[in-house]
């Protein structure tokens, strides 16, 4: 299971055009909803590339989705994942390595459970990693399907 994982996030078959620009960065999503924050140590199966600090923001279209468990045309989803430093007995955040991004939009994204996925390196807003139109990510979302494909839940 951890190969299909790894395999289902290698970012690097080439994407028709429309599928890579239908996901833009998304502007000013610090101020969005935050919905949860994590770390990934060494050791997790997604260590690679994964490991860091991850911060997970949600658009009001999101947030509405992770309340229902049913997600709208427009909700936004962003992962920002920031290397974590160990510094006097507390993890902090180091550079930014990625900021990725889940818009529902079924329209476009049929073939990705409605879900166009995309990967900005760095704090790059033009640098995009994801070669195939999301579809390595939607490999390893497949799991998530009985909640529309979506890993983050509301804290409790």
């Amino acid at each position: 299971m951890k190969r299909r994982l790894l395999s289902g996030l290698v970012l690097l078959t080439v994407a028709p055009a429309f599928a890579a620009e239908s996901v833009p960065y998304p502007a000013g999503y610090r101020d969005w909803y935050h919905v949860k924050s994590m770390v990934i140590l060494p050791g997790h199966p997604l260590e690679k590339p994964f490991a860091g600090i991850h911060h997970v923001y949600a658009n009001d279209a999101a947030r509405r989705g992770l309340e229902s468990g049913h997600f709208a045309p427009g909700a936004v989803l962003v992962f920002d994942l920031l290397e974590a430093r160990q510094e006097g007995h507390a993890i902090t955040e180091g550079p930014r390595k990625l900021v990725g991004v889940m818009v529902r939009d079924p329209q476009h994204h049929a073939d990705t459970g409605g879900w166009g996925f995309e990967g900005f390196a760095g704090d790059s807003e033009t640098r995009r990693l994801t070669r195939n139109g999301g579809r390595s990510c939607f490999e390893c979302h497949r799991q998530a399907e009985d909640h529309e494909y979506v890993f983050t839940r509301l804290r409790d």
